[in-house]
Parts: C-alpha cells; structure tokens; sequence
C-alpha cells in the first residue's frame, strides 16, 4: 500500500517547523512565511554506501593522520584572505548578497584563474551560457578552459562531475536547484535544504571544491532555512558600502579560517579590483575638520583597520530625546552615555544623540567604546579633535579603560597612516616607542577626556 504523504508548515525565511499554520513566524519574525508542503515519501534511495560517513570505524584521535590542508587560490588575495587562504578541497563555500553586488562576477574572476592549473566547471541554472559569456568577455578574462553546464538538477550535476571530474564547481544558483527525492518546488525550504546536503555529500566523497550561490532576503540575511548554513563549510556575503564603488566580503562562518574576517573590493569596468589599502578608503574625509568626528582602529580578521565615527549631539524637541546608532550597537551606545554620565560627569540624558560609522562597515567589537564616548563629547562641547589624532580603548562600567587585542599592530597601522597621537588603554602602551607617534596612555574615562581639553 502506498504511503500518504505528510504535512508540514515550515517558514519560508528561516526554515523553522510549526505543526499548523500561523501569521508569524516566531523564530524570525516574518509575517505570512508559514507555507504548507507535502513530505511525500521518496522516490529514490539512496545508496549510503558512497557518503561520507558510512561504514566508520572507531579511532584515537591521537592515531589521527595530521595532513596540510589542501589549498586552491582564486586569484584574488582578498578572496583568499576571506576564506582562510585559498579554496580547501572538498569543502562547500555559500557566497550570498543582493542582486547585483557582484557575486556572478567575482566567481567568474576567480574561476577563470582556477581553470589555469585545474579543471573547473561552472553550472549555471538562472542565467544562459550566452549571458555569463558575454559578461566573461567584457571582463577581459580567458575562458578556454572554463567548462559550462547549464542544468537545475542536482542528480544530473553529479553524474556530469562524475565524468568530468572537475576540482572546482560553482552552482549559480542553489535556490534553483532540485532533487528528484522531494516533490516540493524549486526554492522552497525542503528543495535547498535537500540539494545543498546532496551536493555537499558529494563534496565530500570526492574531493570536489564547491561554491554555491545564493539568494538574500529583505533583510539582507541568506534566504532558505538555517540548516543551510550548518552543512556548508563556510559562508561569505558580498555587500556594497554607502560609495557604490566598493564591495565588502564577509565571512560569517569559516571552518578553515577566521570568522568575520573581511575582505574589499572595488567595482570597476573590467570587474572586482582589490582594495590593497582599505584603510584609506574609510578615511577619505572632509577638508575642514568638524566637532564630532573621531577616528578609531579596528580588527577586523587578522588585520587592523582604521575608520572615521561621527556623533552628534543635539537639544531635544521633544519630551523623549533619540538615541540613534548607524553601524554601531543601540543598546552599547546606551550603556556607554551611561558611564559617561555616572563616572564622566558629562550629563547627556536631555541631548539627541545620533551616531555613525562612515563608510557603511558595521562595528562589532568593544575596542571603539573610547572613540564613541569622546565623540559624543567633542560633538557636545563644540570642539575640534585634531586630524592626527586616534583613539580606541574599551570602557567599563566603572569607568575604567580596558585593554584591547593586538593593541601594537593597531598602533603601527595609525602610524603608517600618518597619525601622530594615540589616546590608548594603559594596559596597551608599547614598551618601546613608535616613531613619530606620541602615545596617551589613560587609565579611566576621567583621563581621557582630562587629554581631550589639552589637544
């Protein structure tokens, strides 16, 4: 007798189950995702046999073979540095971002120069061949060993690499994709789910290096379920800043390398350039300097990086003042007014408040505490912090300045840019000096703000 199928609701942004219908989806906040979808029993078994981790043996981890990861470079060093050095064999990277940012194009570039040492192949299953090889053409690239395949099932893909062998595949797009197992449509969350842990299986079992791309949401977060970023081994986004003209890439999940780890690109006519000094890209400011703008040092990966932060404080029009934070965290900005008001004697509780990051970069770390706290204030005060001048540092509750990671590298990147003054925990003072860099240690917020008046 056959089987009946099964029901299921399942939230088209985030993948999350439910056993009915419901207007919102309580894991991601979505309005009207919940669809319905039929499991129906499988039309194929599979053969466990071929996959990765069928038949295993029990073993010491010390009796484990310790081997050098395999590593294949895209051509790009940004791309590289992304994904830990280079593309590991085997393994499946998911590249996403808005339509439009350059995925297609920075995959192209990179298979290109892949193609010259091994074989490679790229499926398409959204755009023609015609169309990615009118654009390989006006990027300038060689395309005699870039082989094409233009196919949505997954089933078929792996019979083709089969024959083929290829080192590299891109699959452009996952979202597209199908498996003959489920019955349910292209791009729904059974659909990707199914042929991303299908493909990766593959990757696995044979060695193959896979990158798959995929769709973002409203939101700008990767579309299909969360399951999707556990199979992968790794997950970039391609994002563009507030200048149209450069490019982002982010690593969000890197079991071969650092987690938000950044890489940037430039958006020129001949395709993605990298960006060898990003610090100077977020550094291009105004002539005449104004009350609020601050610069501090981030690490970003393994490399520092300097960036402009804006404040501005005003009288509030209202009964209840804005706190607003563009590219920072709103409830950190909250806590930091706090110990500014408490241990700085600088009372803010009536001023709107707005803050930012230029450049479009997103600051997660704790290390530019110090800068935003002396922004606010040279914002409030109405006065100028000189150009040369840098400040990083985290601020605790009690008012004290902690220190931060890779305090002498940040230091060595202000200097190579030409600053001249560092206001930096006293934990973080160097044991020797850097040239033509004078060094403020402070140890509390009353300190540093005891330096500000004297600059």
């Amino acid at each position: 007798m056959a089987k009946k199928s099964k029901l299921a609701f399942v939230c088209t942004d985030c993948g999350a189950d439910y056993p009915g219908w419901s207007g919102q989806c309580n894991q991601c906040g979505a309005w009207n995702t919940i669809k319905e979808i039929h499991l129906n029993p499988s039309k194929h078994s599979r053969d466990n046999s071929g996959y990765a981790g069928s038949h295993s043996e029990v073993h010491l981890l010390s009796d484990v073979n310790l081997t050098k990861t395999e590593r294949i470079s895209t051509g790009l060093a940004e791309f590289d540095r992304v994904l830990g050095g280079g593309m590991t064999k085997g393994s499946v990277v998911l590249i996403g971002g808005a339509p439009g940012a350059g995925k297609s194009t920075i995959l192209l570039q990179a298979i290109a120069h892949m193609a010259i040492q091994q074989a490679v192949l790229y499926v398409s299953g959204e755009e023609s061949l015609q169309q990615i090889a009118e654009r390989a053409h006006r990027l300038g690239l060689n395309t005699a060993a870039i082989k094409m395949l233009a196919e949505t099932s997954v089933q078929r893909i792996c019979q083709v690499l089969e024959t083929e062998q290829p080192q590299v595949v891109i699959i452009d797009s996952i979202q597209v994709m199908y498996t003959a197992d489920s019955d349910s449509a292209p791009g729904s969350v059974s659909q990707v789910r199914e042929t991303a842990s299908y493909l990766t299986q593959f990757a696995k079992r044979s060695g193959v290096s896979f990158f798959l791309v995929g769709h973002v949401t409203k939101d700008q977060s990767l579309a299909g379920p969360m399951t999707l970023s556990h199979i992968v081994d790794a997950q970039v986004v391609l994002s563009a800043t507030d200048d149209s003209r450069f490019r982002v890439l982010r690593a969000d999940k890197n079991r071969f390398g650092s987690v938000g780890e950044l890489g940037f690109f430039a958006m020129e006519s001949g395709g993605l350039k990298e960006v060898k000094n990003p610090s100077a890209m977020f550094l291009s400011r105004a002539e005449k300097p104004s009350p609020g703008s601050v610069v501090t040092v981030l690490w970003e990966g393994t490399r520092p990086l300097l960036v402009e932060i804006q404040a501005l404080v005003t009288e509030s029009q209202y009964g209840n003042p804005r706190r607003l934070a563009v590219g920072l965290d709103q409830n950190r900005l909250a806590m930091l007014l706090a110990v500014l008001s408490r241990h700085g004697g600088v009372f803010t509780g009536t001023d709107e408040i707005y803050t930012n990051v230029v450049g479009g970069i997103k600051v997660t770390e704790t290390s530019s505490d110090l800068a935003i706290v002396i922004g606010v204030v040279s914002s409030l005060r109405d006065r100028i912090i000189p150009y040369d001048t840098v400040f990083f540092g985290e601020l605790g509750l009690n008012g004290e300045i902690r220190p931060v990671a890779n305090g002498h590298a940040r230091l060595n990147e202000a200097a190579k840019h030409g600053f001249k003054r560092a206001v930096i925990p006293k934990s973080n003072k160097p044991k020797e000096s850097i040239k033509n860099l004078q060094i403020y240690p402070v140890s509390n917020i009353q300190e540093a703000l005891g330096i500000l008046a004297d600059l």
